[in-house]
């Protein structure tokens, strides 16, 4: 039996639509709200992020992320026997059939696999790597198709401009396949239900009408502070299960919210911040799917080389965070 997993492929996707902060000022002078390209970039780093077009579903975006994990890894979709997606805005009302059983079909997927959806908001992709990262030590299954998709501009209230702004579009996928050789080096996951008011989605339907907010509801100096210090902690109690040091880490990919909250990690970390990759910048927040996201951008481009430590964390509404600490 294979005692590890290890990163075999990656791929993403963004929609077509790219939407820069110049386009946001416009959108949002229509309707009575003052921003700008320095009001946003000061506050969150952003300068733009892609929207879904009308009918474009996460689980979309999904399939073209994972299509080009399976390119990468040299795999066929039926050599896949699990799949596990992370969004917080699946294909349907109630998130059943689950997103990751529709990706499953439009793969055309056809040996019985399983596939489940997981619900951790921005740090959903971490709890989905390391649920993936279990199954696979536990001799259950053997390629795992992990993935982060969503959708989040379907839940942006355009008339708050102090959450609209952040957030975008899009899917990052990773397929991790057993391995006698050490790849998932350690994982770890954390929860405190006391702060779910901080992030939020309050709505629900009832009688087959909208109860409640179904927009994105966000306390952003009270995330903001949460962040900093759990990620700090994570990281460290993550690098202490693997038994190494924070100056062994080659790059530092976090959740892509927001670059005040991600330097301030780097910073508490002790690492530079030529060792973090940044696609917060071009993407915006796209909450489960920003560190596949990330990952795929700098595997693609070669900054990321064989034998290289990744701290991947991220925190979420919920409140959630965690962290995945891996050799590629």
């Amino acid at each position: 039996m294979s005692k590890y997993s290890r990163i075999v492929g990656t791929g993403s996707c963004l929609p077509p639509r790219r939407v820069s902060n110049a386009d946001m000022t416009k959108m949002l002078a229509e309707k009575g709200l003052e921003t700008s390209d320095d009001w946003i970039v000061s506050r969150s780093g952003i300068s733009a992020r892609h929207f879904a077009d009308e009918g474009m579903m996460s689980s979309d975006l999904a399939v073209t992320a994972a299509n080009n994990a399976l390119q990468m890894a040299g795999l066929q979709p039926n050599d896949i026997d699990l799949i596990i997606l992370a969004t917080s805005t699946p294909d349907f009302l109630g998130g059943f059939p689950s997103t990751a059983c529709v990706v499953q079909r439009k793969l055309g997927i056809t040996n019985d696999s399983a596939a489940l959806d997981v619900q951790a908001v921005c740090s959903g992709f971490v709890y989905a790597m390391s649920v993936a990262d279990s199954f696979i030590r536990s001799g259950m299954h053997k390629r795992v198709l992990v993935i982060g998709a969503e959708v989040f501009s379907r839940i942006l209230d355009f008339n708050d401009r102090t959450t609209c702004v952040l957030f975008g579009d899009g899917a990052g996928a990773v397929i991790l396949a057993a391995s006698d050789e050490p790849g998932i080096l350690a994982t770890r996951l954390h929860a405190d239900g006391r702060h779910t008011d901080i992030l939020c989605v309050t709505g629900n339907v009832n009688a087959g009408a909208l109860t409640g907010n179904a927009f994105l509801q966000m306390d952003g100096q009270a995330v903001f502070k949460l962040a900093v210090s759990v990620l700090e902690k994570v990281a460290h109690e993550t690098l202490e299960a693997a038994g190494m040091q924070s100056s062994e880490i080659d790059w530092l990919i976090p959740h892509q919210a927001n670059i005040r909250i991600m330097q301030g990690t780097a910073k508490k970390l002790g690492l530079p911040l030529e060792k973090m990759v940044v696609t917060v910048d071009q993407h915006g927040n796209t909450s489960a799917a920003s560190i596949p996201l990330a990952l795929d951008v700098a595997m693609r481009d070669g900054r990321i080389k064989p034998g290289q430590h990744l701290m991947m964390e991220g925190v979420g509404g919920g409140f959630t965070w965690g962290a995945v600490l891996a050799r590629v």
